[in-house]
């Protein structure tokens, strides 16, 4: 029994095989010859490697950042860091998050093919963090046993399915059509993100994108996303390395050499790693859409794959950059209130507020421009900031770690299973369940389109 969960547990939550079987299945179904069966599995697997590559790379030059920046400014508090947070809590909870894990994800395929609710959700990693925070949130509130897994179960393939469902009309803006989702628990700041956006708008009928924006000749050269991205982080990777000082680099990074120059690669690295990442989606989206087509017309009628977060990226380059760089900004800005407040500090991570900011940054262009994506995303930095620091009090023990959940959606449904179990015991968690699930039975049966469209348009 362990060693088949820990097989499970190692293929759903691996994207690149998740995704490649995924692509298998509709292939199959569409009953393609062996060629292109081999050749559409195998480009999606290897897609998702490159894209998992560069999110590496990326990840790889942020960490270092993490630590410049503390030193810099001499920060201490609570660093929000989903990997972190969930390897302490399979220590404890690892069989039952597995088995949340793959119940819930049988929940959003039901979910998907019964209700007009169409997104399949397909980012294993995301899946895994959140069946480990419910296994811990319902546990604290005195589930345990079957229980435990099926009402697990039944809360992550609710939030599977209506996370990407939510952002669908921003992703129908940037793509033109429903054929590819979302599907990140970042959710719900995108979603504020893009309304904000639409907010700044008003009216008007054509907004400066950040895509769009004019350079002098002289400046030309900026366009181009990757010297762009690449001469923005050397710039700020430099001056964090001058306030962290020569003396405090040469100590922490014996091996690096000269810190400028150590401190110029690392910027220069992140580009590198947005650039694969931009290849790596690409590569995805030519092979999944189509392939999924099969699923679609055979298993689940209008079904959408929903995707990681960088599956975004190349629909707005340069808000990208933007995203990450004012969602910071909000982080930072935060510290000095939570201080003042007596709240705990949470420091800004730089991973979550990069692929978080990132996408807030493109969903708030997608409606509101320049405009949109700084202060979207600016928005974004300041939720992920405080949010965390009311989900604490209802992760148990856990709550008391250095570190935390750091997306939106996570805190979200923590805070409202947290405080549901808090004040109504496990009663309260069930009627909290049935209201989500009645909720979502109803607008399937008044709601007349098949396909899946947000609430607003």
């Amino acid at each position: 029994m362990n060693a088949f969960v820990s097989v499970l547990l190692d293929i759903v939550s691996t994207p690149a095989i998740l995704v490649a079987l995924i692509a298998l299945v509709g292939l199959l179904l569409q009953k393609k010859n062996a060629s292109d069966t081999v050749k559409g599995t195998l480009k999606t697997f290897v897609g998702f490697l490159v894209l998992t590559g560069g999110a590496n790379v990326v990840v790889g030059s942020l960490e270092p950042f993490g630590d410049m920046f503390q030193q810099a400014f001499n920060v201490q508090g609570v660093v929000p860091n989903n990997e972190a947070i969930v390897s302490q809590a399979l220590q404890e909870y690892g069989t039952t998050t597995a088995l949340i894990m793959f119940f819930g994800m049988v929940a959003n395929i039901a979910i998907a093919r019964f209700t007009k609710f169409k997104h399949i959700f397909l980012t294993g990693h995301h899946t895994l963090y959140m069946a480990a925070m419910l296994a811990v949130i319902f546990t604290v509130a005195g589930f345990n046993g079957a229980a435990l897994v099926v009402v697990g179960s039944l809360a992550l393939g609710a939030i599977m399915s209506l996370s990407p469902f939510f952002l669908q009309k921003y992703m129908r803006t940037m793509t033109g059509n429903d054929g590819v989702g979302l599907g990140h628990f970042g959710g719900g700041g995108y979603w504020m993100a893009g309304a904000i956006g639409q907010a700044l708008r008003g009216n008007k009928e054509k907004v400066t994108s950040t895509e769009d924006v004019n350079f002098p000749k002289g400046l030309a050269f900026l366009r181009d996303s990757t010297v762009a991205i690449a001469i923005t982080m050397m710039v700020v990777y430099v001056i964090v390395a001058l306030f962290a000082g020569p003396a405090w680099m040469s100590e922490k990074y014996p091996d690096a050499g000269n810190y400028v120059v150590y401190s110029l690669t690392l910027g220069a690295t992140f580009a590198a790693g947005v650039f694969i990442i931009l290849a790596g989606v690409r590569l995805i989206l030519n092979e999944i859409v189509p392939a999924f087509k099969g699923i679609s017309e055979k298993l689940v009628p209008n079904a959408i794959p929903a995707l990681d977060c960088p599956i975004v990226f190349p629909f707005a380059p340069n808000a990208v950059l933007i995203g990450f760089l004012s969602s910071f900004v909000g982080g930072i800005i935060s510290m000095p209130i939570m201080v003042l407040s007596g709240l705990p500090v949470v420091i800004p991570g730089v991973v979550p507020h990069f692929f978080c900011g990132a996408t807030a940054g493109v969903f708030g262009n997608s409606r509101g421009g320049l405009r949109g994506a700084v202060v979207g995303s600016f928005a974004h930095g300041v939720a992920i900031s405080f949010l965390p620091i009311a989900l604490m009090p209802v992760l148990g023990s856990l709550g008391f770690a250095n570190t935390t959940f750091s997306d939106f959606d996570f805190t979200i449904a923590g805070i409202y299973f947290g405080w549901l179990g808090n004040s109504f015991s496990q009663i309260g968690v069930v009627i909290g369940l049935a209201v989500i699930y009645l909720a979502m039975i109803a607008y399937s049966i008044v709601k007349k389109s098949p396909k899946a469209e947000a609430v607003a348009a």
